[in-house]
């Protein structure tokens, strides 16, 4: 493995909506379950990838202390801003625990360790939307409202809608004044009551979670995924390609450091790279909400002679509760070539501002 490209789903959080319409969220903040859940994926990412006997050993990084010029976080902070924030700094916490040999020898030979048992110190970059809409770039976009209401106005929505009015109804008395229809899905306020309050945890019947899981899926899965790899509904997997396409061309070039890059973010952003890379081909369960503390890893890896050329290998670690498993992209059967996939993928690449808004409108 020459280096690897991780995107992270923050873990669990509180209460947390989004407007149906135009996807303006509204305040959250990260609970220590998912401090502990983020944690938990850093710590499998450095048994994988930072641990020399793995067989996903990356050749060649620093494995006693972290080098920051081998590796770059990008955080998203816009909506659920805290709650990414807190889950990247816990991952990176188990990707690069505290270590005396993270210390100094001072003059007078004194041996200085640093804070908390010797904490690694790993720079991050924040990605604001007002600045960069590489890790949110469905909001404040007409065009991706025009896509939802389209979605909401289809046949296959309504239809649906229809098959879900039975649940909403019997919804209805767990939702507490909440509209209980298929636009406003009810999962992400039933799943945190389930996970948070003894008290509705007890009460709500059985497979009314499962129940809500579907529909919410259906419904996040339409919103955020398109029939065309470059279409409207693609844009959140659109412009996070961009970052993911540039690092692996820079860790293929010898004279650049970087062997990994963790960016962490929202869900929405795998919906859309399941779709237009082709993984709901391989496995149709990825159609729907990834679980908190999710990752999709794209490991860089160099062909066997006399085939040396570079190529890509896609895992998905869904939650905490299992490993990585390989997927295949575009139909292929096993490693794809980095040159095919590049060539597949970039039209349909957001990379700066300036064109967001241009796809925007």
């Amino acid at each position: 493995v020459r280096g690897v490209v991780v995107v992270a789903r923050n873990g669990d959080r509180l209460e947390y909506s989004q407007d149906t319409k135009n996807y303006k969220s509204s305040h959250t903040e990260c609970t220590p379950l998912g401090e502990v859940q983020s944690h938990q994926l850093g710590s499998y990412l450095r048994k994988e990838y930072f641990t020399p006997s793995s067989p996903s050993f990356i050749r060649g990084v620093r494995t006693d202390l972290v080098d920051t010029n081998q590796v770059q976080v990008r955080i998203k902070n816009g909506g659920e801003g805290r709650a990414v924030f807190d889950s990247a700094i816990a991952l990176l916490q188990g990707l690069f625990p505290p270590t005396e040999k993270n210390s100094i020898t001072l003059a007078n030979e004194t041996q200085v360790v640093a804070p908390l048992g010797g904490y690694q110190y790993v720079p991050v970059e924040t990605v604001e939307p007002s600045n960069d809409r590489s890790l949110e770039s469905w909001t404040d976009c007409p065009a991706f409202e025009n896509h939802v209401k389209e979605f909401y106005a289809s046949s296959k929505f309504k239809e649906t809608e229809r098959l879900a009015e039975g649940f909403m109804r019997k919804a209805d008395d767990f939702a507490f004044g909440r509209t209980t229809n298929l636009e406003n899905a009810l999962y992400d306020y039933m799943n945190h009551e389930l996970i948070h309050n003894k008290t509705y945890a007890h009460r709500l019947p059985p497979t009314f979670i499962e129940q809500a899981r579907h529909w919410a899926n259906f419904h996040e899965n339409g919103a955020f995924s398109d029939g065309d790899i470059g279409g409207i509904g693609n844009i959140a997997g659109r412009t996070i390609l961009a970052s993911i396409k540039n690092s692996l061309q820079r860790i293929t070039y010898d004279g650049d450091p970087l062997q990994f890059l963790v960016e962490t973010t929202t869900y929405q952003p795998f919906i859309s790279l399941f779709h237009q890379i082709e993984l709901i081909k391989d496995d149709p369960s990825l159609q729907g909400i990834p679980n908190y503390a999710s990752a999709l890893a794209i490991e860089l890896r160099r062909g066997s002679l006399p085939d040396n050329r570079d190529f890509v290998r896609f895992k998905f670690k869904n939650g905490t509760s299992e490993g990585f498993r390989t997927l295949h992209a575009f139909a292929h059967g096993g490693d794809m070539p980095l040159t095919e996939f590049i060539y597949r993928i970039e039209n349909a690449v957001i990379s700066s501002n300036q064109q967001w808004q241009r796809v925007c409108g």
